[in-house]
């Protein structure tokens, strides 16, 4: 299964969540929820961004070798760029899948992240 195929999986289960490809981006896909985009996709989707609380994304980069603060100042406000690689772990698997949920959470608006089951909402949302 391809990593785009697993990608959208995850993204399946949440509420109102749609996969758009950006053509001026050289097809790269994004995933939106209520108009805003909370994953960021390469082509092949080796490589995901995803926004993650400001402490969490700083101990990620801090400490695996595959995430690095997003550039155009995205990494000051949480969001990472995570490597994955051709075949992820199944264990990298299950990490993927946290970190695209925490970051939808952080995007949607409170109603849709609460149907998604997640505590995290966001404050303004």
């Amino acid at each position: 299964m391809s990593n785009m195929t697993r990608l959208e999986q995850i993204v399946a289960e949440l509420p109102e969540a749609v996969r758009v490809d950006v053509e001026a981006w050289d097809g790269h896909s994004t995933f939106r929820v209520a108009g805003k985009t909370f994953m960021f996709a390469d082509v092949d989707a080796t490589g995901i961004t995803v926004k993650l609380d400001k402490q969490e994304a700083a101990a990620l980069v801090a400490t695996d070798p595959a995430v690095e603060a997003a550039g155009y100042g995205l990494g000051r406000a949480g969001w990472v760029m995570v490597t994955l690689g051709r075949r992820p772990s199944a264990a990298r698997w299950r990490e993927i899948a946290e970190w695209v949920r925490t970051s939808y959470a952080l995007l949607a608006p409170k109603r849709l992240s609460r149907q998604a089951g997640d505590d995290r909402v966001r404050d303004g949302g």
